[in-house]
């Protein structure tokens, strides 16, 4: 894709969770569109995922995380850091990093630590704290996005984003079941949803296959991609739990699989259920 392209691209870097994987890296998300290239949420090995994918660090203009969890932020001391290599003259574009309630404290706290190490040039630079309680909306060039709270911590976000084709894309982070992001993601085109564990393996804060089904079947969503699995989730039919209250499209994702929207206009058999890779 060059850089002027405005179709939209988007990748699923890393699918997994804290716990290591050879397979599955732990959360983010590639939107690309255009010039703009914006991550949601830089977990670790976020990285090489992009490298692999190929899209330099240098070319990421935004990251917004969706909670301060490690596996959602675990790699943004070292993504600022890579780009003071070998010196902040690489990074031509400003980058803006972003997150709930309390995100400048936590930046300032990894500032206690690493210094100098992760500052960049203040113009190349920027941190906004979004508040879910005001105008939950700002303009990225002719991208809208929105965000909410959602139940897993204080801080906790999702987001969704309106691209100027009419295409929808909406993430959850983690959460639990939650009526704001029914709302937020009424109608949208895509959902990437957090599915952690199984139906019968249910946690606090975190959603089951048929939970995120009946979230985007109330929604009205119509391509579920289903995300954030644990390891017990390789060990049971999720797709069949989730079929249980969506009959949507539905993708299990992988790392490094892109988002097929051409699908998006095309309606699934009942018992249709797609995988991840092609």
């Amino acid at each position: 894709m060059s850089p002027d392209d405005p179709r939209l691209i988007i990748t699923t870097l890393g699918t997994g969770t804290c716990v290591p994987s050879l397979s599955r890296s732990a959360c983010s998300v590639l939107l690309e569109a255009g010039t703009e290239k914006i991550l949601l949420d830089a977990g670790p090995g976020c990285m090489r995922r992009l490298l692999e994918h190929g899209v330099s660090i240098f070319d990421i203009t935004h990251i917004f995380f969706s909670h301060f969890h490690p596996d959602h932020t675990g790699e943004l001391a070292t993504f600022l850091f890579a780009n003071k290599y070998p010196d902040e003259t690489r990074r031509q574009k400003p980058l803006t990093i972003a997150g709930g309630i309390g995100f400048r404290s936590f930046f300032n706290r990894l500032e206690t630590v690493y210094g100098d190490w992760i500052r960049l040039q203040p113009q190349l630079f920027n941190i906004l704290e979004l508040y879910p309680t005001g105008n939950n909306r700002l303009n990225i060039q002719d991208i809208a996005l929105s965000f909410a709270s959602v139940e897993h911590r204080p801080e906790s976000l999702a987001y969704r984003l309106d691209f100027p084709d009419g295409i929808s894309v909406v993430y959850s982070g983690d959460t639990d079941f939650s009526e704001k992001l029914i709302g937020l993601a009424e109608q949208a085109g895509v959902l990437i949803c957090e599915s952690a564990l199984p139906d019968e393996r249910k946690a606090p804060g975190h959603l089951t296959p048929s939970l995120a089904g009946e979230l985007a079947r109330r929604a009205r969503v119509h391509m579920l991609v289903l995300t954030h699995f644990y390891p017990e989730c390789e060990k049971v039919d999720i797709a069949s739990q989730c079929r249980k209250t969506y009959n949507g499209l539905l993708f299990l994702a992988e790392d490094l699989w892109q988002i097929p929207l051409t699908l998006l206009n095309r309606h699934p058999r009942n018992d249709e259920i797609l995988p991840g890779k092609s």
